[in-house]
């Protein structure tokens, strides 16, 4: 090999460590050329009698790397070595390199798991984390240690972080320190503040960057999110830059013809490609001496208003900013600009999130059930969060690739053989053909900026884009509508004539039977989703009156989502479409707006109703149990008779005495225990208005606890006339409040517990005149005082000078005759 390379140091230790270990993890810098030395130097030391399969995350990456790695060789991609990505295939019968995407081997190892005809599997890039990276990782960890004892694993990592991966597969860690020159970093004096303002700044950036480094030369890599940034970015630049500054974009979707240009050194005058990550470490472009950094990513994640994962705009971390400015530094010393302050750049997180933890994995749990296998049975260097497994195994019984117990169906066998998220693939295996343009447009980014929400304007620009562009004034995606087209063209040789014809709103619901909406009563447009969930439109949206629809994208709000996309159908469809998921559900509830019980018979697709009847005939129980949660919104009120009797046990339980809890936090928690049996005829609010508790709560406790409690702490204390007077134990000390008439001839003070009762005294019209806690000491000390001052108030009733001696009485003195 020519043009030797900062990875040809650490080749023999690596060919070492695979010959004695059959795996090994490599971890070398990007630009130290492990992508296309690694692959060729196994070949050339016979360590493989059968294929080398090397994965990328990326199409362009994997057909770059092929054809770099077959120019060494002097040949053209298909031979020695070849690729295959989505679309595209360059392979013979003497291919014994093969480089592939992800997703492919994956659809290898479920086919035939023993890897027939493979000696090795170099997992490439693997620092990025992709979900099938992870995944296909795991089953080849298994493979080998199940069927291919002599399977050869490598994988290898960009980044410093590659530990855990050689503890995950018992291997050893071979290192390349590469080579680069100084890279100079240049931050903003001050954070930039407005998101609305960042593309203007960047391109302002890229600007003060070519003019500051004419004199050095050079081509500038402008790293930006995503193509719609670059495309915005290339318009701005050509209008700010001089002819002599060719300015190319460089991302996933674009046609190879273009990225090759883009990858291509200059022939003349300087290069500016504007890239999104994949130019952080899966390529390699010449004659690279400025960084420009927009500082944003896009990642997968599982995007709720979607259902399905989505590429969301996140900040670069640490990892990622480091990489990025190390391609400036590969021929000669380079520079960086970057659009953030250095005071942001501690905000920043040390690595990018592993997919795994943040996407949807719908796709990754049908994986699994074909697989045979659960999460937890395979080697994930990140395990799966059971909550988001969860949601996805739902929605996979829910589409029927899995039956009741989670075993994979022949639906979901075929679901996973197509390349389409589950959702997407479960309507094109449903309705065929005719689901191909609708397939390919849902898994698209929406072609149409500003327009309304209906499916069916999508479906119009797709059919004639030019005579909808003259007849409509939204702005309309080039790029997506064409990628959407070329997808359709794919899928429709893919799938299977439909059995009959379907409306598009039809097919819609096919794959997202969780997102079929009902409107809710009133002017807004707001719908509630089979799925539980609740949407909203814009009151001028033209499907704002319609009384179904199905909606295939939101924008997530967790608490009412408002609609991006969506179809209306008919309630007929509904039924045609879902009659084995329709049913008649008897519903007892307590309604927090009425306040009352409610009884109705319903018949319910998920969370939407299509018919409602009132239920006649509820069984007892069942309007108990509504009133149970009635009882939890309105609360309890222990006040009155229940209120005395709760405090004199709580009184008694603070003492150590083993008796029921009779607070309000213990009776609530204990509701059904106690409450239950007694409220058959309590069916509102204004019934528990009249409820009385006292009933439930004697009966809650037995005989002996009864017995127990009235000799603790008696309900009542009985007068001298043999009246019981209730006792409230609700303050610190118990008391009663008596006419002071009934306690005369009482000598001693009434004791509760052996502490003395607190005693309100009370005149002949029920008004306080002394509290005492001493009623012998009262009739000895102030009881003359009042009875001077009651004498003259309430002539009529008597006050004798010692009330000891004299007879207690409610009564009034007899008039003389």
């Amino acid at each position: 090999m020519t043009n030797r390379l900062p990875i040809d140091d650490a080749v023999p230790a690596l060919l070492n460590a695979l010959r004695a270990r059959g795996r090994a993890v490599l971890q070398a810098p990007p630009g130290a050329g492990k992508t296309t030395r690694v692959p060729l130097a196994m070949l050339e030391a016979d360590l493989c009698d059968g294929k080398i399969v090397m994965l990328e995350p990326r199409r362009l990456a994997a057909r770059a790397a092929a054809e770099r790695m077959a120019e060494t060789l002097g040949e053209r991609a298909g031979q020695t070595v070849g690729y295959r990505v989505r679309g595209d295939a360059k392979v013979s019968k003497d291919t014994r390199i093969e480089v592939v995407t992800e997703g492919i081997l994956t659809r290898m190892l479920q086919s035939d798991p023993d890897l027939p005809g493979i000696s090795a599997v170099i997992f490439d890039e693997f620092h990025e984390r992709s979900l099938n990276a992870d995944l296909g990782l795991a089953l080849c960890l298994e493979v080998a240690g199940a069927l291919r004892d002599d399977l050869i694993l490598l994988a290898m990592s960009a980044t410093l972080d590659a530990e855990p991966v050689g503890q995950l597969m018992d291997a050893p860690l071979i290192t390349s320190e590469g080579r680069s020159f100084p890279v100079k970093t240049r931050w903003l004096d001050r954070p930039l503040g407005l998101q609305a303002r960042r593309l203007d700044a960047l391109v302002e950036l890229v600007v003060q960057a070519e003019r500051e480094t004419r004199a050095t030369g050079g081509g500038l890599l402008v790293f930006l999110p995503g193509e719609g940034e670059i495309r915005r970015a290339e318009t701005a630049l050509k209008a700010r830059l001089s002819e002599a500054c060719a300015v190319h974009p460089l991302f996933g979707a674009m046609p190879f013809a273009a990225q090759r240009a883009a990858i291509a050194p200059a022939k003349s005058g300087r290069k500016v490609a504007l890239a999104t990550s994949i130019a952080e470490t899966s390529l390699t472009i010449p004659d690279i001496r400025v960084v420009v950094d927009m500082g944003q990513a896009r990642r997968a994640r599982f995007d709720p208003g979607s259902g399905m994962s989505r590429l969301v705009t996140d900040r670069v971390t640490r990892a990622e900013a480091t990489q990025r400015a190390g391609r400036a530094g590969r021929v000669a010393k380079g520079v960086c600009y970057r659009l953030w302050s250095k005071g942001e750049e501690g905000a920043l997180a040390a690595y990018p999130p592993a997919e795994i933890e943040a996407a949807d994995l719908t796709g990754l749990a049908l994986e699994l059930a074909l697989w045979g296998a659960d999460a937890n049975d395979l080697a994930f260097l990140t395990p799966p969060p059971d909550g988001t497994l969860a949601e996805a195994r739902a929605l996979l019984t829910m589409l029927g690739a899995l039956d009741d117990k989670g075993r994979i169906t022949d639906h979901g066998r075929a679901l996973a053989a197509l390349p389409l998220h589950p959702r997407l693939g479960h309507m094109l295996e449903s309705a065929g053909s005719q689901a191909a343009p609708l397939a390919a447009l849902m898994a698209e980014r929406d072609p149409l900026r500003g327009a309304p929400v209906d499916i069916a304007l999508r479906q119009e620009a797709l059919r004639d884009v030019r005579a909808f562009q003259r007849n409509r004034v939204w702005q309309v995606n080039m790029g997506a509508i064409d990628r959407i087209q070329a997808e359709t063209k794919r899928l429709r040789a893919q799938a299977k004539n439909g059995s009959e014809r379907l409306s598009p709103a039809a097919m819609v619901a096919l794959a997202y039977p969780d997102r079929v909406g009902q409107r809710r009563k009133g002017e807004a447009p707001r719908y509630v989703l089979s799925g539980g969930k609740g949407v909203v439109l814009d009151n001028g949206d033209t499907l704002a009156g319609a009384p179904y629809l199905v909606v295939n994208d939101t924008d997530g709000n967790p608490r009412e989502a408002k609609v991006r996309m969506a179809t209306q159908i008919s309630e007929q469809e509904i039924r045609d479409l879902f009659s084995d998921q329709i049913a008649w559900v008897d519903s007892c509830t307590w309604s927090k707006r009425e306040r009352r019980v409610v009884s109705r018979r319903q018949e319910r697709f998920g969370a939407i109703t299509l018919d409602d009847r009132i239920w006649k005939e509820v069984p007892d129980e069942d309007v108990a149990r509504a009133m149970l949660d009635g009882v939890r919104d309105l609360g309890l009120r222990l006040d009155g008779a229940a209120g005395r009797l709760a405090a004199r046990v709580e009184l008694v339980r603070a003492d150590g005495t083993d008796l029921p809890d009779f607070s309000v936090e213990g009776l609530m928690a204990d509701l059904e225990d106690w409450l239950l049996p007694m409220l058959s005829d309590v069916k509102s609010a204004e019934d528990w208005k009249r409820f009385d508790l006292l009933p439930a709560l004697r009966a809650r406790l037995d005989w002996a606890q009864t017995q127990e409690l009235d000799r603790r702490a008696p309900g009542s204390f009985e007068t001298p006339l043999g009246r019981k007077v209730p006792i409230d134990y609700s303050a610190a000390v118990p008391e009663i409040s008596v006419r002071l008439q009934e306690l005369f001839g009482v000598s001693s003070h009434p004791v509760v517990g052996g502490a003395p009762l607190k005693i309100t005294l009370l005149s002949p019209a029920q008004r306080p005149i002394q509290i005492t806690r001493d009623l012998p000491g009262f009739w000895a000390g102030s009881y003359a005082d009042v009875r001077k001052d009651m004498r003259a108030q309430y002539p009529k009733h008597p006050w004798p000078e010692d009330p000891t001696q004299a007879d207690p009485t409610l009564r009034a003195k007899r008039r003389r005759g």
